[in-house]
């Protein structure tokens, strides 16, 4: 279990993996991965208990994960990697044709660590729902996370799943929301705005934490403190307030990074930010 100078170090590098992977085919999101990266960093490293020697895809008697919002997958791809269950290396095959990490996550080659394919949004919490009361038949203890964008909130899937795990008392479910304000095509409140969120996850009968995303003692605090009340009966949602670009100046504090690869001078400036602690694959 890493501790939090430790997850930083961490944090570091896949921020840097993230940049150079999006680079080198000119095509991903590095705005959303950079912005979540110290949570997912936490989950892997610090949370979640799971066997990377023997996976399966149902993960009995293991902590689940699954990325509703996919386009992040710079992100998962690295923290999965540097947890163990592939080669880092691999990730120089970023969105190359045939690769096994492709520009969304698939089940389809096989790639350890993936239980589900992602990338049409809203689609995540409803299978998160579903595993959660499947351990909870099985009487497996483990707890099942999954991490959404805010934007992705404006799917309608997302909230009957929402219905769905507070009617059926699914409390080894913990929910992130990635909250940054932003969408593809601009500010959140300009395109759809959420209004009162915290409101809305408890009207539909959810328990409502919220965080910093970008502060690693926070989020292990807020995640312990989910810990604390699962088996309540009720599912749990942490809404996560994150800088989208988070660690690169000149990619925070717009949309405009949500889905645009950085070219050479850019990716030079932006790796100048942040230090090299595992050594680039």
């Amino acid at each position: 279990m890493a501790d939090t100078t430790e997850l930083q170090r961490i944090a570091s590098q896949v921020r840097r993996d993230i940049l150079r992977m999006v680079h080198q085919n000119s095509s991903g999101h590095p705005g959303g991965s950079l912005g979540c990266t110290d949570f997912l960093t936490a989950l892997y490293f610090n949370v979640m208990s799971y066997d990377v020697n023997n996976f399966t895809i149902d993960g009995k008697n293991e902590d689940l994960f699954f990325l509703s919002n996919g386009h992040v997958s710079p992100l998962f791809y690295s923290v999965l990697a540097h947890a163990g269950y592939f080669p880092i290396k691999e990730l120089a095959t970023f969105r190359n044709l045939n690769s096994r990490l492709q520009g969304h996550p698939t089940t389809e080659k096989g790639l350890p660590g993936i239980r589900v394919s992602s990338g049409s949004l809203g689609q995540g919490l409803s299978v998160a729902a579903g595993a959660a009361l499947t351990k909870k038949l099985n009487n497996d203890s483990k707890l099942v996370y999954c991490l959404t964008g805010d934007g992705e909130l404006e799917e309608g899937q997302i909230w009957e799943a929402a219905m769905f795990a507070s009617a059926r008392e699914i409390d080894n479910l913990i929910l992130t929301v990635d909250y940054n304000g932003k969408q593809i095509d601009g500010p959140l409140d300009e395109v759809m705005p959420l209004g009162d969120l915290r409101a809305k996850w408890e009207a539909f009968g959810w328990l409502v934490l919220e965080m910093d995303g970008n502060n690693m003692n926070d989020i292990l605090a807020t995640i312990a403190e989910a810990h604390s009340i699962t088996g309540k009966g009720k599912p749990i949602v942490i809404i996560m307030k994150t800088e989208m670009g988070m660690g690169v100046d000149f990619m925070m504090g717009t949309h405009k990074w949500h889905g645009v690869a950085p070219n050479d001078e850019q990716l030079e400036n932006a790796l100048s930010q942040l230090e090299e602690t595992l050594g680039d694959y």
